[in-house]
């Protein structure tokens, strides 16, 4: 089975960086697509950013709006990790984050990781 395990989280001030990290292992599958997800309190889920492939080294990056120009999605395949490098962070960026893969098999994102945690004070 795949597992999904993200990293990174913290405390950081309005306006730092934080890079979060998704590893991905087990299973056999072709990955179609891996996300960012991310939950604040009292809120719903919401899309952060995703990397989308059309072939082994060929692939697609989309942001929400309100993340574009601050957020940057990537990956290294070698590793099996995507990352999430998020600069100029502000308060209302704290949530759980969480990643998530979606195969070519599958219907929805079948794979989720446990999640971590992002926390910017003010």
């Amino acid at each position: 089975q795949v597992k999904l395990v993200e990293s990174g989280g913290g405390l950081v001030q309005a306006g730092g960086s934080l890079r979060l990290s998704c590893a991905a292992s087990g299973g056999t599958f072709s990955t179609y697509l891996m996300a960012w997800f991310r939950q604040a309190p009292g809120k719903e889920r919401e899309f952060v950013a995703s990397i989308r492939w059309s072939g082994p080294i060929t692939y697609y990056l989309y942001y929400a709006d309100s993340v574009k120009g601050r957020f940057t999605i990537s990956e290294d395949n070698a590793k099996n990790t995507v990352y999430l490098q998020m600069n100029s962070l502000k308060p209302e960026d704290t949530a759980i984050y969480s990643c998530a893969l979606k195969s070519k098999e599958g219907i929805n994102y079948e794979y989720w990781g446990q999640g971590t945690q992002v926390t910017v004070s003010s």
